[in-house]
């Protein structure tokens, strides 16, 4: 070992091959900057990230300042406020926003419910009897000409639009994506 290499690395390195530069499932990595950055192939780089939140759904970069993204497991992408030396071992860090290595990225519902509000685009705002079914895992067939692909489903509430979660529109029909273990009838 080096100065600077632990036992932990050296238990890492012999997991994943012997490179430190390889995915491990049980692992957590800051995403790189750049593509120029990337040591492991297929993961995404912070600023493909950040293009895609803007992309997708109209969300500034500058939201997303104040946090890391790291990935565990094969594109399983976290958000943290803040940062901490990596790669690390530990069960969770952050939130979990997004699935990558994938043809179409989708955001998890924890992240719609906490970005989504910085949204400008691709969000359908329901009624309420859609918010209602879009909550409890119902299939709508709402009036919607924007995009295809996974949107944020909302509802306005005391004056503002609250993101529900997230919905796949396809074909005309909008699938709930809200985890059954989080769905309500209300």
């Amino acid at each position: 070992m080096s100065g600077e290499e632990t036992a932990s690395d050296a238990d890492d390195a012999a997991a994943s091959g012997g490179d430190l530069r390889q995915n491990v499932g049980r692992r957590f990595a800051r995403l790189p900057d750049t593509a120029a950055e990337r040591e492991v192939e297929g993961r995404a780089t912070r600023e493909e990230v950040l293009d895609w939140w803007e992309t997708r759904f109209g969300v500034e970069p500058t939201v997303f300042d104040e946090y890391t993204f790291w990935e565990k497991g094969a594109g399983k992408i976290w958000a943290l406020a803040g940062d901490v030396v990596s790669p690390i071992e530990v069960e969770a860090i952050g939130m979990k926003v997004l699935r990558t290595r994938q043809e179409h990225w989708k955001p998890t519902t924890d992240a719609v419910q906490r970005f989504g509000r910085d949204a400008t685009k691709n969000v359908i705002e329901l009624d309420a009897e859609d918010a209602r079914a879009f909550a409890a895992g119902e299939d709508l067939e709402p009036d919607w000409d924007g995009d295809w692909g996974y949107l944020i489903g909302a509802h306005e509430i005391a004056g503002g639009v609250e993101p529900i979660g997230v919905g796949l529109f396809t074909h005309g029909t909008l699938r709930s994506m809200v985890p059954k273990g989080r769905q309500r009838d209300l």
